[in-house]
């Protein structure tokens, strides 16, 4: 029995009238349900803590072939509404582009593959099961997102064998870059606290400022590596420097300074906040200055070896585009990182340029072509 596909630029477009801005809801995760159940999926809500979240299976639960999807319907905020030449949320089409918030990050990859995993199982039902996890928290915290669906499916026994997350992935052109892992991310808080006293008179202060250029100067001095065979070389970067000091006789009590790390597969969290610990105890040994650190994990880095998935992506993006993607690590990080714990994963999705920017958009034409990459991942997969 033949149905009418599913239209993902329509779809795409009914997503960005969603006003899901982190946290909020904003219908798009009720579209999804609505559409996936009238298809034959089960659906179940997984909201934790306030977190919308949307977990969609066909087929039978704990089937040994379980493909799974992950994406986010939520949006970072829209910024100064009078410099959009668009209205934000209202999906207009002109000159090629579907414009709206959301439109490339990521409403249009989640339109894509549920659309293709829709007509997949009404047009050829697989002897499989598919999952969709999506979350509305992707943007924010991300504490109660992919990681509470991921956390649901091990208490309730459903799991994916494979999964594809469809963040846009591809600098230039549709098909040119997909992910194999991520870079981890890690955050150092300094705080640095002396002696306040006359800048005339130093003997009787201690002055944290001067401990906190020492201190960074000695993070930032060398280089951290060379890279890895499938990462950059991991890099350090000075975010902030604060002191709030209005007085120029005055040498401050304290001092604070925030970094970020991104680092590759030859560091570990643990392992850089103890070289961080470690620099600061040494330094505050030399200058009599205490610094307190504090570290923040946003997720450890991670690969899924060159193999059977990637080459599965791989060869769907082929066969669709003519290009073969570069196998990449590069850029932030994406909820991947949660779903490596649970199966292999990569991620494939549109050209990314736009994302997180004033008129944000995505040329129309990609979106059917991105369903075709995933309806082909799905029919190699099954078959």
């Amino acid at each position: 029995m033949s149905h009418e596909p599913v239209d993902p630029v329509a779809l795409t477009a009914a997503l960005v009238r969603c006003a899901s801005v982190t946290p909020e809801e904003g219908g798009a995760l009720q579209l999804l349900e609505q559409m996936l159940t009238d298809a034959g999926f089960t659906c179940t809500r997984v909201d934790r803590n306030g977190t919308p979240n949307l977990f969609a299976r066909w087929g039978a639960k704990g089937h040994a072939r379980s493909f799974g999807f992950n994406g986010h319907t939520d949006v970072v905020p829209v910024g100064d509404a009078a410099a959009w030449t668009v209205d934000p949320f209202g999906a207009e089409i002109r000159d090629g582009m579907l414009w709206g918030r959301g439109a490339t990050d990521m409403k249009s990859g989640v339109a894509a593959f549920a659309a293709a995993a829709v007509d997949f199982v009404r047009d050829t039902p697989p002897d499989g099961a598919i999952i969709l996890a999506i979350t509305g928290d992707e943007e924010g915290p991300a504490r109660d997102g992919t990681v509470a669906l991921l956390d649901w499916m091990a208490a309730e026994g459903e799991a994916m064998s494979a999964c594809l997350v469809g963040e846009p992935t591809c600098p230039e052109d549709l098909g040119d870059m997909m992910k194999i892992g991520r870079r981890g991310s890690i955050s150092g808080f300094f705080t640095a606290t002396g002696v306040q006293g006359h800048v005339a008179y130093p003997h009787r202060a201690r002055n944290p400022a001067h401990a906190m250029v020492s201190l960074l100067h000695r993070l930032t001095a060398a280089p951290l590596d060379e890279g890895t065979d499938h990462f950059d070389p991991s890099t350090l970067q000075v975010t902030t420097i604060d002191i709030g000091n209005p007085a120029t006789n005055v040498v401050p009590a304290s001092c604070q300074a925030v970094m970020n790390v991104r680092f590759n597969d030859l560091h570990s969290g643990a392992s850089l906040t103890a070289w961080m610990e470690t620099a600061a105890a040494e330094i505050a040994a030399d200058t009599g200055v205490e610094i307190a650190v504090e570290t923040r994990l946003s997720g450890e880095a991670f690969l899924t070896p060159p193999g059977a998935l990637s080459d599965l992506v791989a060869g769907a993006v082929r066969a669709v585009t003519g290009r073969a993607p570069v196998l990449s690590t590069s850029g932030g990080t994406s909820d991947a990182r949660f779903v490596k714990d649970h199966c292999p994963v990569v991620e494939f999705g549109l050209v990314g340029k736009s994302m997180h920017q004033v008129d944000e958009r995505v040329p129309v034409d990609q979106i059917p072509a991105l369903k075709s990459v995933y309806a082909r991942i799905l029919k190699d997969y099954f078959s």
